[in-house]
């Protein structure tokens, strides 16, 4: 991220500190569910984040959410939580690892599939066996015969980082999670979960040295997802890199200004 990110974010992020926010009641538990609900609504669910309390707290559904909508929700959830103490072992990223993280966010709603690749089964994580576009006229991702080799090549590097990483350098720690969030999702390597594996997985490198995770918004999703397009076509990491660390400043600046106005 650039220098003036770098510099608002460290502001930010001690001014957060302050105020202890973090200190409220459930706030981390709250956090989460945000987190979830949100990474769920960019791929189409319509749940709220009230909803998704009471489907998380007390085990009521709503007759408005779809069973698939509300499922998404759950996995997610049994996702973050075991991805949560996965990640303070510290231990290597394998692909064998970041499958069963996605068995994990596929779990209720993962399909199997015939393809002429094979047979797979997204709600274990497998590995897609046929090739996919970016949505209707999009850009086609890697073929699935590359994916394989590409993630172990993938892991190599992102363990190689984690373990240069200087982790008093909290810029650093945010920039390894974006940087591995872009990576991933564009190998795509399942036949869906992709943006909420990928999420997860940014969120768990964060997790594992304790800073405040990166929520991306649904109201987010336009300006995300074409900074994932602009940074494939310019081959340029960094315009992710920026936009992610925008979005995390203006949502920092936003629960300050909303925790000091109820305070006030």
């Amino acid at each position: 991220m650039t220098q003036e990110n770098k510099d608002i974010l460290l502001k930010l992020l001690s001014k957060h500190q302050e105020l202890g926010l973090s200190e409220q009641i459930d706030y981390e538990k709250f956090y989460l569910y945000s987190i979830i609900t949100h990474s769920t609504a960019i791929e189409g669910s319509t749940v709220t984040e009230v909803e998704a309390q009471l489907l998380f707290d007390e085990g009521i559904t709503s007759g408005k959410r779809s069973i698939v909508e509300q499922n998404m929700n759950l996995d997610l959830k049994t996702a973050y939580e075991y991805g949560s103490v996965w990640i303070k072992r510290h231990e290597d990223i394998t692909v064998e690892s970041l499958i069963r993280l996605a068995s994990k966010v596929m779990a209720r709603t993962g399909s199997e599939y015939n393809s002429l690749g094979g047979h797979f089964d997204a709600s274990r994580g497998e590995l897609r066996k046929l090739n996919v576009t970016a949505g209707a006229g999009g850009r086609s991702y890697m073929s699935y015969l590359k994916v394989p080799q590409r993630l172990e090549t993938f892991c190599r590097e992102l363990n190689a980082r984690r373990k240069a990483l200087d982790t008093s350098d909290i810029c650093a720690i945010y920039d390894l999670s974006f940087w591995a969030h872009f990576e991933l999702v564009t190998i795509h390597p399942w036949a869906d979960g992709n943006g909420r594996t990928c999420r997860l997985l940014m969120n768990l490198l964060q997790m594992e040295h304790d800073v405040l995770p990166t929520k991306v918004l649904k109201q987010d999703k336009a300006e995300y997802i074409q900074a994932l397009i602009d940074t494939r076509e310019e081959e340029d990491v960094n315009i992710f890199l920026d936009c992610m660390a925008r979005l995390h400043i203006s949502h920092l600046q936003s629960e300050i200004q909303q925790f000091e106005k109820s305070i006030s």
